[in-house]
């Protein structure tokens, strides 16, 4: 029995470490746009599309994989690497370039499309491992990717703080777990995805199961990567009332950290929880938690650099751990030759919104400021969480 679990142990563990040095690249611009704003004067919209420009190079990259067949044709995991590395490249290339160029804009978008080829791509080859726990598997992939996506602040804040280090820290993770995927092997249960379906896209209005699950990861992804994209910038700003402008920065980038990452610690939990309560009511448990610490820090804005600094991190705690369950839900429901379609789309559909929501949030903040942004963002999780409550009442999940 231990011989057989050794090499499942072996490659979900290199996986889960190659998926954190992936997407390491992600937050790589919020990490750094306080450094970049001493070389630069960039705008409040030029900051934003920094940010949004990961995600919907992202939605890019996820239909081109689904379409082409790509992560079929080809091992997974040398689509896994490829695409470590072409992002790392991708990301490396702004190092080159002026701070102002838009070219590093679309340096930022190709490195989301590449990425693309990560995140999706890691799923798959994680599922392989497993049928029956195949929840906790999942879970300890998006904890992986919540790990990642808080690595860059770490690195800011352990002395990375000027922006080129840390993006040179972060392309060199990223090609880096190249190694490590492609030292994986695949599991039992590995098998191909079928292409994308157009035709399958109805299914996600017409079917009254799809169309709420789709509504609740949407309500979610309202929320999710605007606080991790602006968690930091946000905490600097409440800490400035009380600290010097560089102390803030400082501590809002060790906050950025650990309210990102600290969510990567339930994910795997939440993945076997799920199992035994639902995974419905764990989407609606978690979104109640995570939309009422959005309101929390409204309230606490400002206020003691203590009590923001804990509210933030229970905020970044609750908005994760439900993530996978809203896919599950999705395939649970779909017919089975059209569920990869309908997951394709789901992320289509959850980035292309997330893309707006990064783009928008600190333009909404400098116009109405951001105890109020804060509470624009917990409509998120209350429209997620009447999908879900709609969706248990129509017998679809428990």
């Amino acid at each position: 029995m231990l011989l057989n679990t050794r090499p499942k142990l072996r490659s979900v563990t290199l996986l889960a470490l190659a998926e954190i040095m992936a997407m390491s690249l992600w937050f790589v611009s919020s990490a750094v746009q306080a450094d970049l704003a001493t070389e630069v004067t960039l705008g409040r919209a030029r900051v934003a599309l920094l940010s949004a420009a990961v995600p919907l190079g992202f939605v890019v990259g996820a239909l081109t994989i689904a379409l082409s067949g790509l992560a079929d044709t080809l091992d997974p995991r040398r689509v896994f690497a490829a695409s470590a590395i072409l992002a790392a490249v991708a990301n490396a290339t702004t190092l080159a370039l002026p701070t102002d160029s838009p070219t590093v804009v679309l340096m930022r978008a190709l490195t989301g499309a590449f990425l693309a080829g990560v995140y999706p791509v890691g799923m798959k080859i994680m599922v392989g491992w497993g049928d029956r726990d195949r929840g906790w598997l999942v879970g300890l992939l998006v904890g992986a990717l919540t790990l990642g996506s808080a690595a860059p602040h770490l690195i800011a804040w352990l002395g990375g703080s000027h922006w080129r280090t840390t993006t040179t820290v972060a392309s060199l993770l990223a090609a880096s777990s190249a190694v490590l995927v492609l030292a994986c092997s695949l599991g039992p249960h590995h098998a191909r995805a079928a292409r994308l379906d157009l035709a399958a896209a109805s299914l996600a209005w017409t079917d009254k199961k799809i169309r709420l699950a789709f509504g609740g990861y949407l309500g979610h992804m309202w929320e999710l990567y605007a606080l991790w994209a602006w968690i930091g910038t946000a905490t600097a700003v409440s800490y400035g009332y009380h600290m010097s402008s560089h102390g803030a920065e400082r501590l809002s980038t060790l906050t950025a950290f650990v309210a990102i990452g600290a969510g990567a610690l339930l994910c795997p939990l939440a993945g076997k929880y799920a199992d035994h309560i639902g995974k419905a009511r764990l989407t609606i448990i978690a979104m109640a938690a995570s939309g009422s610490a959005g309101l929390a820090m409204a309230v606490v804005f400002g206020g003691a650099v203590p009590l923001v600094f804990t509210v933030a991190v229970l905020w970044g705690l609750a908005v994760i751990p439900d993530s996978a369950q809203f896919s599950a839900l999705v395939a649970d429901a779909a017919p089975p030759d059209k569920a990869g379609s309908l997951l394709t789309l789901q992320t289509a559909c959850g980035f292309a919104l997330a893309t707006l929501t990064v783009q928008a949030t600190p333009l909404v903040a400098a116009a109405i400021g951001w105890k109020a942004t804060f509470v624009v963002l917990a409509l998120g999780p209350a429209f997620g969480i009447v999908s879900m409550w709609r969706l248990r009442e129509s017998g679809g999940a428990r």
